[in-house]
């Protein structure tokens, strides 16, 4: 198939167009951002180019001869996400009916099953993008994913990052929810499935075995890197001043902490009966195994970091060769990432 990859190049579009190629795939690898295949690594077989989701001239030409379409935008790095993200996705709607698109994926998240009027801004935003969608096309799924591990995962780094650089770690008793996390290798094969003729259609969830609670994920993390740390309750913390603080003490960017820290109230599981099996048979990567491949350096699967992932997102060479402890690294990492916000053309 010829696949459009709308968000080529965030975390899980630099790691799928690899991906698809390996599989037999032409690639179409499209970003809001001028083309630098060089940055990926990327040969000959991908075509780059630049495409505005909001354009609707410029997503007309980028489906043209294409068969399928992976949407994979998302606009949390900006206080404005809801409605840029419903324009794109109408937008993208519109290319698609009016096409010979046969499949078009999209991965959401997972939605909790409580009223839509308790979702928080976030989830609400992917809800309405995945109807969006699903109204294209006869051949749409949306595979709603939970926390995707892997380094450069914004929100395996948020964790990742917050269960290094505190000793002692406050956990407002509404954290106490389930999430069932995915590995990023389990959410290509989902994707693979989803391109397929024959493949699934409407909403799936994408989780993997381990349904944990959300302190129980931070222990995994941190153990995972050799840590130990110390979780106290804290019944009194409303979810704005935890995003706050979650914003401030990483490095991935505020309104992304911001929006994802509000969706923490409720479980995040998988439905039964409406969860994503793999076509061609095999286990689900397990929590553990997935953690301890993000963790471990130079790993070369897709939960290994890549020298493409946003600077936020990656390790300081100078700093992981200081010996210092973990959370002087990261507490030094912060500094630095802070420091550089300020300084004009870092």
């Amino acid at each position: 198939m010829r696949v459009l990859v709308l968000g080529a190049t965030g975390y899980i579009g630099s790691r799928l167009v690899p991906h698809l190629l390996e599989h037999g795939h032409d690639v179409v690898a499209a970003s809001s951002s001028p083309p630098r295949p060089d940055r990926f690594g990327w040969d000959d077989r991908v075509r780059a180019i630049q495409c505005d989701v909001t354009d609707p001239a410029a997503v007309v030409q980028a489906v043209v001869d294409v068969d399928a379409v992976v949407y994979l935008v998302h606009s949390l790095d900006r206080s404005d996400f809801s409605e840029r993200d419903r324009v794109a996705a109408e937008t993208v709607a519109a290319a698609v009916a009016d096409s010979d698109v046969r499949r078009l994926v999209y991965l959401s998240g997972l939605v909790p099953q409580v009223p839509e009027a308790e979702l928080s801004a976030h989830i609400a935003s992917r809800l309405e993008v995945e109807r969006i969608l699903l109204g294209a096309t006869d051949g749409a799924v949306a595979l709603r994913a939970g926390v995707v591990v892997g380094a450069g995962s914004t929100s395996f780094e948020i964790i990742r990052q917050i269960a290094t650089l505190f000793l002692v770690q406050p956990v407002p008793t509404w954290m106490h929810s389930s999430v069932q996390p995915v590995a990023a290798s389990d959410v290509l094969r989902a994707i693979s499935d989803g391109l397929a003729d024959d493949g699934p259609s409407g909403a799936v969830d994408l989780g993997g075995p381990d349904v944990v609670a959300y302190p129980d994920l931070m222990r995994v993390v941190g153990g995972g890197a050799g840590l130990s740390r110390l979780r106290v309750p804290a019944p009194v913390a409303p979810t704005g001043l935890v995003g706050l603080g979650a914003a401030l003490a990483t490095t991935a960017p505020f309104h992304t902490v911001t929006a994802l820290i509000e969706s923490l109230r409720h479980d995040m599981v998988c439905r039964p009966g409406h969860t994503w099996v793999p076509r061609s048979g095999g286990p689900l990567l397990d929590l553990e195994e997935a953690v301890q491949r993000s963790l471990t350096p130079m790993y070369a699967g897709p939960e290994g970091s890549l020298p493409s992932d946003p600077a936020w997102a990656r390790s300081n060479p100078l700093l992981d060769v200081l010996p210092l402890p973990a959370v002087g690294r990261t507490a030094a990492r912060l500094a630095l990432h802070r420091v550089r916000a300020f300084l004009p053309g870092a």
